[in-house]
């Protein structure tokens, strides 16, 4: 008798899914988003919402809620209602980078925010100043080794992709370089370009410079080669399984229907695919259109969890 009620009871649920996925979206999804506007995933999140929009039948209202490096909107997005009318675009470092680097989370990104789909990822060139006399992967390795005091090296904040990686560097290829962090890009490829510090990772903030000549870029980070400096090797051709590529996903809150996160998904990567959104994509600078598989994007989810673990406790990086 028990199990008859169960069994009506799951039932009934699935029943309750499959309507509430046909009725979706019956009035405007909000799509918060991290960062102020004018930034990479507020122009991203510009420009995927209205032809999401348009596919789902209800508009995307873009929410800017920047704020403690990210934490405000994903735990906005984790406490809303797990209905599909609030979704959070953000950047791999929130979900999988984040939680290593506060000693108090206001959420579990693993556990609080379901992974709907992912968007994008870019390259990370490692790039140094032309006044070095390094012109290779290797040359610049052997410099910093025998350098003394030790060569500069900028990132975007503590804790950044742009730092982590360079540790990871170090570490696998024993040199020691100093860490000086700045607030962005920007400011970071400004010092570089001014000689303050000698060698930085970055992406759009420092191609157009290494396009101009400005800059001298070396390698770059992804796990695939650049589609726009083809010419240059992988760090993990040198160092094997030394990658990092950033992306940028679609979240929801946990507990949002099946149903629903596919519709979304399926909406989504149907957008990826179309060839006049990946060419104004790529025209963005530096990002590439990323599908992935609902089990893809899980596997990368805990993968990278447990990467950026043991880089962040390697490099002893904390934010207060």
């Amino acid at each position: 008798m028990a199990g008859a009620r169960r069994l009506a009871a799951f039932i009934a649920l699935a029943l309750a899914a499959v309507s509430a996925a046909a009725q979706y979206p019956s009035r405007p999804i909000r799509l918060l988003v991290p960062n102020p506007p004018g930034g990479a995933t507020d122009t991203l999140a510009r420009l995927v919402a209205p032809k999401l929009g348009e596919a789902l039948g209800q508009p995307l209202v873009v929410d800017n809620r920047p704020g403690s490096n990210g934490n405000l909107a994903s735990e906005m997005a984790a406490k809303a209602a797990p209905d599909g009318y609030t979704l959070l675009l953000c950047a791999d470092a929130q979900i999988v980078i984040g939680p290593h680097l506060y000693a108090k989370m206001p959420l579990d990104t693993l556990k609080d925010l379901a992974p709907v789909a992912t968007l994008v990822n870019t390259q990370m060139l490692l790039v140094i100043s032309p006044a070095l006399p390094a012109r290779t992967l290797a040359e610049f390795i052997e410099l910093a080794r025998n350098s003394n005091p030790p060569l500069a090296y900028a990132s975007i904040g503590n804790g950044s992709q742009h730092h982590l990686v360079m540790e990871m560097l170090k570490a696998r290829a024993g040199i020691d370089l100093l860490h000086v962090p700045f607030k962005g890009g920007g400011p970071a490829t400004t010092a570089l370009l001014g000689g303050e510090i000698v060698a930085m990772f970055g992406g759009n903030s420092v191609s157009g410079h290494v396009r101009a000549g400005k800059l001298r870029a070396l390698a770059v980070a992804g796990k695939e080669r650049s589609t726009v400096f083809p010419d240059l090797p992988r760090l993990t051709d040198v160092y094997p399984g030394l990658e990092v590529t950033p992306w940028l996903a679609l979240f929801a809150p946990t507990g949002v229907p099946e149903p629903v996160l596919s519709r979304i998904r399926g909406e989504t990567n149907k957008l990826l695919a179309d060839a006049d959104m990946r060419e104004r994509i790529r025209k963005l600078g530096g990002l590439e259109p990323y599908v992935t598989t609902p089990a893809e994007f899980h596997d990368l989810l805990r993968s990278e969890y447990a990467k950026y673990a043991e880089v962040v406790r390697a490099a002893g990086a904390k934010i207060d």
